[in-house]
């Protein structure tokens, strides 16, 4: 991954963010280990912070991996509230729900497996934050799925949305790098939500339903 900011400055910000629980620092060493993409740790305080921002209590995330996210969420939620958990393999929801169990966090998740866009359709209702974190040639099918299910005040989050920095190199027209382009002009051009990208760790997207 190309680097959107120095490495000092982004270890720099990583310092700052307070030592996790050890469940979500095992997370994140199985993730470095075996290659599995996660947030870290800057952009789950961010989710977190998000939803706690709106006092939200029903979240769904697209792509969920091993949890890790998930965890942030349902943080914020508390008890009561109810946190969608989505992803293709059941190997990565097996250890999700695991990690989850350890921090005392699985009575307000809600594990599916499966394609995300088909978990979300067969949800019904609103929710407060809909995050989107699938493979990236699926970002502009999940962002047509997800935005009219974003509550009135609600946010519409997406992460790798700068994608290494291959958004801007027009020599770059992998299926991947396209779909990333295709889910930013899109939301940007939708008039019922703000918008803004903000360029932590690969680029995430806040986008804000107008009440």
């Amino acid at each position: 991954m190309k680097d959107l900011v120095s490495p000092e400055l982004d270890q720099y910000v990583r310092d700052l963010v307070p030592e996790r629980p050890p469940v979500l620092a095992e997370m994140e060493a199985y993730a470095k280990e075996h290659d599995v993409p996660i947030v870290g740790p800057t952009v789950g305080t961010l989710l977190e912070i998000l939803a706690r921002s709106i006092n939200a209590s029903r979240v769904f995330e697209m792509g969920s991996a091993i949890g890790y996210s998930t965890a942030f969420f349902a943080r914020a939620v508390g008890r009561g509230g109810q946190v969608f958990y989505t992803d293709g393999s059941p190997e990565n929801a097996e250890r999700a729900r695991g990690y989850l169990s350890r921090m005392e966090l699985t009575d307000r998740v809600v594990i599916r497996v499966g394609d995300a866009v088909a978990s979300l359709e067969a949800t019904t209702g609103y929710f407060d934050v809909i995050f989107i974190d699938v493979d990236k040639d699926g970002y502009p099918a999940a962002l047509k799925a997800a935005a009219p299910r974003v509550r009135r005040g609600g946010y519409l989050l997406a992460d790798n949305v700068l994608w290494s920095g291959k958004v801007v190199d027009g020599g770059v027209r992998d299926k991947a790098t396209e779909g990333i382009r295709a889910f930013n002009r899109t939301l940007f051009s939708l008039q019922e939500f703000r918008s803004v990208i903000v360029p932590l760790r690969d680029g995430v997207a806040i986008a804000r339903r107008e009440e």
